[in-house]
């Protein structure tokens, strides 16, 4: 999205003489940038209220703290401004709460045998982070391509969970984790087509997942 976003925004300034502010004074490539950043972020903001509350409470804590832990007193004021508890994200799978800290889980401690079929309280944040994971392990390959499909209508949610948290990670100079998500987006129209066309099992009627 953001790649996105800058490219289309700065080739106007190749293909026309001048780009002039309101006052009809020259636009500067950063002042355009800038521009640019702000409408993206208030764009990435508002796509956030879509998500469930469990979801929108785990981007203000990841926005605020990363992948580190945080005091519990902090955790239920954002949980309670959204409707929910700190319980809530907990069962959810999403956070590690213990000794008055607070703390997101990475992926690799999340549940390997998750199934979002399976899951009575389904979040979005889950099926990003799941998501990821295979792709990170798998690339556009069966494991991950089933994931998607299994996420159904939620697919779209989960692709703008990926802009919103690169978007965070950008900004935080978090490379990694950055690198995660775009690497997800970038593939994400391949893997919607192998998702097409993935059998939810294989021959023998077991799930494939190797992990």
């Amino acid at each position: 999205m953001p790649q996105s976003a800058i490219g289309p925004g700065m080739g106007v300034f190749s293909r026309y003489k001048a780009v002039l502010e309101s006052d009809d004074s020259p636009m500067t490539v950063k002042a355009a940038l800038q521009l640019i950043n702000r409408e993206l972020d208030e764009y990435l903001g508002g796509i956030q209220g879509e998500f469930d509350a469990d979801t929108r409470f785990a981007i203000t804590w990841f926005e605020q703290n990363g992948l580190k832990a945080g005091d519990y007193g902090t955790a239920n004021n954002i949980a309670t401004a959204r409707g929910i508890s700190v319980e809530s994200v907990k069962h959810a799978g999403i956070v590690e709460s213990a000794a008055g800290k607070v703390r997101i889980l990475k992926r690799d401690e999340m549940d390997p045998d998750w199934d979002p079929e399976a899951d009575d309280h389904l979040t979005i944040w889950e099926c990003c982070q799941h998501l990821v994971r295979l792709h990170e392990k798998y690339g556009i390959g069966y494991e991950a391509a089933v994931m998607l499909k299994k996420y159904g209508a939620k697919a779209g949610d989960v692709r703008d969970l990926a802009y919103v948290l690169y978007s965070i990670c950008e900004k935080r100079g978090d490379a990694k984790e950055a690198t995660a998500y775009n690497a997800l987006i970038a593939d994400w129209t391949d893997l919607t087509r192998e998702a097409a066309t993935a059998p939810l099992s294989n021959k023998s009627g077991q799930m494939r997942f190797e992990v």
